[in-house]
């Protein structure tokens, strides 16, 4: 009934989620991401553009079998497809969230650069769906498993803490570098929220690896491409 409109109330649906666990039942008590809801905002929004690619992306060969079995049907279309619209949904609550830094005063003029760390997330996740999709048809687990990890990956981003807040020096800060979509988020939350970035080079290596993921996403796709259609 609401059609497009989902692409406003999901995120927004999330964000009220969280607000209300995070201020209400586990208060926030870092003052340097005040207000909380709109720092977790800035996180929450790409995030979902990236789990929802993922979620879908592994799905969608199985699902689309008809389609396969078509001698001239470019499989890879299917996973990129689901990959580009979930980047709509993502560029329709974007507007959302600008209103909202504006009005609290934390949009300037480094929100320009968003371009940059979309880039990268949508390199990123096109070579995961692409490897994924591959997958999951020869083995069907994935699509089970993947929801647990996608779960444990979004406590692994600092969505809803803070990265800077954690000490230079801290173990578990040395474990989430090691996370591409650290990098990603931190981005977004500095452009956005901060008002300044300091992560450059943090987004370059997961430009980096989302460079390698979309190699070898393509590498395999290409390998299963003729086994695909038996196996649907």
């Amino acid at each position: 009934m609401l059609g497009f409109l989902w692409s406003f109330a999901n995120p927004l649906l999330l964000l009220l989620t969280y607000t209300l666990v995070f201020t209400v039942v586990l208060p926030n008590r870092d003052r340097s991401v005040d207000p909380y809801w709109l720092f977790l905002f800035c996180g929450i929004l790409p995030w979902t553009w990236f789990q929802a690619s993922l979620a879908e992306s592994a799905g969608v060969i199985i699902a689309s079998g008809n389609l396969i079995k078509k001698v001239l049907f470019p499989a890879e279309v299917l996973p990129t497809v689901s990959v580009l619209t979930n980047l709509v949904h993502f560029l329709l609550g974007l507007p959302i969230l600008l209103l909202f830094l504006a009005w609290k005063q934390h949009l300037g003029w480094m929100a320009l650069a968003l371009p940059l760390p979309m880039l990268v997330q949508l390199v990123l996740s096109l070579g995961l769906a692409l490897f994924l999709s591959a997958l999951s048809v020869h083995f069907r687990d994935i699509l089970n498993i993947l929801t647990h990890v996608l779960h444990l990956w979004f406590f692994a981003t600092p969505i809803i803490y803070s990265y800077a807040a954690l000490s230079e020096s801290s173990a578990l800060r040395r474990v989430l570098r090691l996370n591409p979509m650290t990098h990603v988020i931190v981005t977004y939350q500095q452009m956005l929220f901060g008002g300044r970035v300091d992560h450059w080079r943090g987004l370059f290596l997961a430009l980096l690896v989302g460079l390698l993921a979309f190699a070898a996403g393509a590498f395999l796709f290409d390998r299963l491409r003729d086994t695909l259609p038996e196996e649907v």
